[in-house]
């Protein structure tokens, strides 16, 4: 998330629990904190324990990460994209070889 919205958070804790007070120090702590999470997995864990908690949450309550990039499906995709591209006389021209190697050698 980025500081606009983190600030959001801050202030939605502040404005749904009077006790919770915004500091300039709080803000400057929570902040890059919450920074590395994601927005709206936040949002609905602050919305869950808006409903569960008559207390503020501490950040450890909402704290909700974005899953991890699959490194493998991005390398899947982009050589799917780039197979696309290739025109079709040079697959068949691909396969005809592969399937004369493997013939050859499978002798």
């Amino acid at each position: 998330m980025n500081r606009n919205q983190a600030l959001e958070i801050l202030e939605t804790i502040n404005e749904l629990y009077p006790r919770f007070e915004l500091t300039e120090r709080k803000i400057q702590i929570m902040i890059p904190q919450l920074e590395k999470m994601d927005y709206d997995r936040v949002m609905a864990r602050l919305s869950e324990h808006m409903v569960n908690s008559s207390f503020p949450p501490s950040l450890a309550e909402i704290a909700a990460y974005a899953p991890p990039k699959n490194e493998h499906l991005e390398k899947v995709r982009q050589w799917e994209r780039e197979a696309a591209q290739v025109p079709d006389h040079v697959k068949q021209e691909f396969k005809r070889n592969l399937e004369k190697l493997i013939k050859d050698k499978s002798k």
